[in-house]
């Protein structure tokens, strides 16, 4: 190799020839730096001062596409500014002609230069591919203002080149995720066919055993929470509905006021029977003053008839106050919208469910009710609550099947393992039954292959 030096310059330009041994500086300086834009600028700065550069630059090939890595002056370079677009220009024309480009050149050279002129303007510029081993990786760039660069420094750079091309490819490697690593690892190692073949079938394999694995086959369906016990609470007699003291949702004590029908008129009714009451126990103690037995023994009934009429109209006045037969929830029927209405007697007015006790409904899916039997545990998770999971235990499999949203279902009844003050009668979520044990294989591929069967069947004439 010639490591002549190049012309001499006046004192205040460059001072002595560079020697091989100074251009090791640069790639201790990279090698120094664990970041590939750090270790790429001391590169390059230490590269210009060495060679007495206006601005030196490193570029990195990344899938295909060729990017700033650093410079010893990268304020000066944007990403989308001219100065950059005309640095990746003359960084890419090296790349293209696969060699070292330099403007103006050392010797007569038979190249393409446009994008160096422009670099270079008045001065002088050039560009070296960066190689690892036999694979391009990036380029280097270097700009001064005079004078041209020397074929012995030509040289030097591209003996550099072959130097620092692998460290900045390692440095540009390291750099990316740790997916994409992996991914350009394993495609080195599926470089020949053979080993390509021996991990499609390692694959096949693997994917074959896994699928065989047995694992939880949970059903899902549906659910949602009802009280254990509904209790309708209705008008005892016919009437009108003058107060309501609850809402649907309210919590309610045994005895308390739920609603009030209208009872001026058992009031008034009250007062007659209490007064033929007495009329008639006026009549009989008269009756016994004068000793007629017989008009006594007449007296004594219609006294007792009016007695058991007053009994009739004071339980009446007992029912028109609807009282709560059990603590609990108001979960159906909004009374306060309905001041004033005629009631019939039977009428539900509104619908009780205890406080803590509850039922859940499973709606499972007519094509996966029979691996579901009574006993089997699961858990539940609320709409409400859809980061906590409660557990249960089927009691009950109801075996009609019903219809809604387009599909047949059976509703099991199950019953939950805990409780939480929150839980309200109403409430949806989705529930998962443990039905045992099955292969990976036939949990991905049952449903698929169920319609098929299914299918098939319909289709076939015999």
């Amino acid at each position: 190799m010639d490591l002549s030096s190049p012309p001499a310059l006046p004192a205040f330009n460059r001072p002595e020839p560079t020697t091989p041994a100074l251009l090791l500086r640069p790639l201790a300086a990279a090698l120094a730096r664990a970041r590939l834009g750090e270790a790429a600028a001391a590169f390059a700065a230490e590269l210009c001062e060495l060679l007495h550069c206006a601005r030196a630059s490193v570029g990195v090939l990344e899938e295909g596409a060729l990017r700033l890595a650093g410079s010893s002056h990268p304020t000066e370079l944007e990403s989308g500014q001219p100065a950059a677009t005309g640095l990746l220009d003359a960084m890419q024309e090296a790349l293209d002609q696969h060699r070292t480009i330099a403007w103006p050149a050392a010797h007569e050279q038979d190249c393409i230069t446009l994008a160096q002129r422009q670099l270079a303007a008045s001065g002088a510029a050039c560009s070296v591919p960066l190689v690892d081993g036999t694979q391009v990786v990036g380029a280097l760039t270097l700009e001064r203002a005079a004078p041209a660069f020397s074929a012995g420094e030509l040289a030097l750079l591209a003996d550099l080149s072959r130097l620092a091309g692998p460290v900045f490819e390692l440095k540009r490697q390291l750099a990316q995720p740790w997916r994409r690593r992996l991914v350009q690892a394993i495609r080195l190692r599926l470089a020949t066919p053979s080993r390509r073949a021996l991990a499609v079938a390692a694959a096949v394999l693997a994917v074959l055993l896994a699928l065989a694995v047995p694992v939880p086959w949970r059903v899902s369906a549906p659910a949602r929470l009802e009280g254990s016990v509904q209790r309708a609470v209705v008008a005892a007699t016919d009437g009108f509905l003058q107060q309501a003291n609850v809402r649907p949702g309210d919590r309610v004590k045994a005895g308390q006021i739920l609603a009030e029908l209208a009872s001026q008129d058992l009031e008034l009714e009250r007062r007659r029977r209490e007064s033929e009451l007495r009329q008639q126990e006026n009549a009989y103690r008269a009756a016994q003053a004068h000793a007629d037995r017989a008009q006594m023994v007449t007296l004594q009934a219609k006294a007792a008839e009016a007695q058991a009429m007053l009994s009739l109209v004071e339980a009446q006045l007992e029912r028109a106050r609807i009282e709560a037969p059990f603590d609990g929830i108001v979960i159906k029927g909004d009374a306060s919208q309905n001041l004033g209405a005629p009631v019939q007697r039977g009428e539900v007015l509104m619908v009780l469910a205890p406080n803590d006790s509850f039922r859940l409904i499973l709606e499972v899916d007519e094509t996966d009710i029979a691996a579901i039997r009574a006993g089997q545990h699961g858990e539940l998770a609320l709409a409400a609550q859809p980061d906590r999971t409660l557990a249960f235990v089927t009691r009950r499999i109801v075996p009609v099947a019903a219809t809604g949203d387009g599909r047949n279902f059976f509703e099991v009844e199950a019953s939950l393992e805990q409780g939480l003050p929150q839980l309200r009668p109403g409430l949806s979520g989705v529930a998962k039954v443990q039905a045992g044990w099955r292969p990976l294989g036939w949990l991905l591929a049952h449903r698929g292959l169920d319609w098929l069967r299914l299918a098939w069947w319909k289709i076939t004439p015999w």
